[in-house]
């Protein structure tokens, strides 16, 4: 099932014999405008995640490589809230995914890869919340059994504590925004 917000699109690449020109953003795919570009290099084997935001959005194209996206929707007020599932990102055939906050999400590299990412807020660490990407509360079915991962992935918290800490913050940004 997919995940609503989240937006898988299609590029197209114009070329000819000197190369070709391929559109990777326009606003209206995203619906936010980006503030922050970021640039990630992963080897093979790596898993960066499960992390998830209250305040931002993300907006990402894999330039080169492969590697599977995890979601898992935790927004109290989304149709698909509990749904999980995993999407394949190519390079070779370029497309974007859009990301709405509240929507867990890590990555799984399965060779050298190269990704590009936008997002709707600077990064801040209190909207950097995360869980251990391997406990089975996600519901993502990872393609690996283990993955290279970072100290500070390796520390996060079970789902459980993951899941309350993001509910809290997620209510407290509606509450704020039903007071606007």
């Amino acid at each position: 099932m997919a995940i609503d917000g989240v937006k898988l699109i299609d590029l197209c690449a114009h070329g000819d014999d000197r190369g070709s020109l391929t559109e990777i953003y326009r606003e209206q795919w995203f619906g936010e405008r980006a503030v922050q570009l970021n640039y990630v290099r992963s080897a093979a084997g790596v898993l960066r995640g499960v992390h998830g935001h209250f305040r931002h959005q993300d907006y990402l194209v894999l330039l080169a490589g492969s590697a599977s996206v995890g979601l898992k929707d935790m927004r109290p007020d989304s149709l698909t809230l509990g749904e999980a599932t995993l999407i394949e990102l190519r390079a070779d055939r370029l497309q974007t995914l859009s990301i709405p906050n509240g929507v867990a999400h890590g990555f799984y590299f399965y060779e050298p890869s190269t990704l590009v990412y936008a997002v709707t807020h600077y990064w801040d660490h209190d909207d950097e919340l995360g869980c251990r990407w391997d406990d089975p509360g996600l519901g993502i079915t990872w393609p690996c059994a283990s993955a290279r991962i970072s100290p500070r992935d390796a520390a996060l918290p079970g789902y459980p504590v993951f899941a309350a800490q993001l509910q809290e913050r997620l209510a407290g940004k509606l509450t704020m925004s039903a007071k606007a």
